[in-house]
């Protein structure tokens, strides 16, 4: 049966159309939206003018010319609903999922979310970045109270005070970057998108590594102060001495211990972390178990803490099983530490002592020491669990890389043979 006259042709080739104001609309037919399942088409608008049907034209046969190619958006999707099918599937660090799915409820919607992904660019980008180094709040300019929670309450003098803009850190802002760059790569695979236009966008530079783990008086102010709780005491001590991360000494547990004399090992094979708004077990950041050799004064130190807990079982007449958690607030250690009840008791701790410190920065004190005292970097990668081969090491710790390089070039001089005298001429 014959269809209308001109429709298949205007279809395959595209159509111009007048507007109102003298200005012309360019509508190509781009195939079938496959996220919608509904014809997409391209369109765009030139301004009135003497040449705007010449101008028209090619903008036409551009746009052809790119779906021939299969370098236009083949989707009218916006930017909300890439990132949404992009988290759906991804298959990173949960932390890292969770970070992200903050980053877009946060930031990405509020600003660019309806945007859709075939019109976003550099330009877009650049501002949009901009934005978020301006004000993490994303404040008109104008001034305003400032609420002291973004849910629905009742103001009162909390929402008082003047706001103040404060830009979103560099690091953030960067993370954003790679979640956008992530979610427009697998938006070229799809073909959802010719190009991705995150490439052509610029983050701001990454923030140099600045650890500022404790001096060692400090260290030794802490340990002190922490050890009036003996069991408070050897979780600090453990932190210091394995470079734990505060969510794996958490997720410690009794058969993951090994205190016999000559055989002292930590294996480090899971960490509490918040999930879906609940605290879980789940693997390690970088989904690698390791194993920490202990010294001898942290294996003596562990002992006692878990003489301590089987006593206080026993006189309850429990029996520490052996997946008991080693750091637990429960007589039978049945619970694990909860990772943010930890930070805060450290910082209380902190308070009372007048140190500028975080418990993070125990991470920190373990690598500098190591490294002060001649261990290589990749070694000290094993520890902490850095990726990389040491690569994030080196660049975190540089500093004290340095001096420590400084250091072995008075050994290595110091030991060489005694110059031999000039020969005489």
């Amino acid at each position: 049966m014959a269809g209308r006259p001109g429709v298949g042709k205007a279809r395959a080739r595209g159509n111009i159309e007048t507007l109102a104001s003298g200005a012309l609309r360019v509508r190509v037919y781009a195939g079938v939206d496959p996220v919608t399942k509904k014809r997409h088409t391209l369109i765009e608008t030139v301004p009135a003018g003497p040449k705007a049907r010449r101008e028209a034209e090619k903008v036409r046969d551009r746009l052809l010319h790119e779906i021939a190619e299969k370098r236009n958006p083949r989707t009218s999707a916006t930017v909300d609903q890439l990132l949404t099918r992009y988290l759906d599937q991804f298959d990173g660090a949960p932390n890292t999922l969770t970070n992200y799915r903050g980053y877009m409820r946060n930031h990405v919607s509020p600003l660019i979310g309806k945007v859709k992904v075939g019109a976003l660019d550099a330009e877009v980008l650049d501002s949009f970045y901009a934005e978020l180094r301006r004000c993490r709040q994303h404040c008109s300019g104008k001034a305003a109270a400032q609420h002291w929670t973004r849910q629905e309450h009742e103001c009162d003098q909390r929402c008082s005070r003047p706001h103040m803009c404060q830009p979103l850190g560099a690091s953030a802002v960067r993370h954003i970057h790679f979640l956008l760059s992530g979610a427009f790569e697998r938006a070229v695979r799809w073909r959802w998108v010719g190009v991705n236009p995150v490439r052509m966008a610029t983050p701001p530079a990454a923030p140099k590594p600045n650890p500022q783990p404790p001096s060692p008086r400090e260290a030794a102010r802490i340990v002190e102060e922490s050890w009036k709780d003996p069991d408070w005491g050897a979780l600090v001590w453990t932190a210091m001495t394995t470079g734990a991360r505060r969510g794996e000494l958490c997720a410690i547990r009794l058969h993951s211990v090994d205190l016999d004399e000559g055989r002292e090992t930590l294996w480090l094979r899971r960490a509490i972390r918040k999930e879906h708004g609940a605290l879980v077990e789940a693997e390690l950041k970088t989904h690698q178990q390791r194993r920490v050799a202990l010294d001898s004064e942290t294996s003596a130190i562990l002992r006692e803490h878990v003489e301590r807990a089987c006593s206080r079982a026993a006189s309850l007449g429990v029996e520490l099983p052996a997946d008991a958690f080693l750091f637990s607030g429960s007589p039978d250690c049945s619970t694990f530490a909860v990772p943010d009840s930890v930070t805060q008791r450290y910082e209380r701790l902190a308070a009372r002592l007048g140190i500028m410190t975080t418990f993070h920065r125990l991470r920190h004190y373990s690598a500098t020491e190591l490294i002060a005292a001649g261990v290589d970097p990749r070694t000290v990668a094993g520890r902490l669990g850095h990726g990389g081969g040491g690569t994030t090491t080196l660049k975190t710790y540089s500093a004290w890389v340095s001096e420590a390089d400084q250091r072995a070039s008075k050994s290595i001089g110091a030991r060489m043979p005694r110059r031999p005298p000039l020969a005489s001429t």
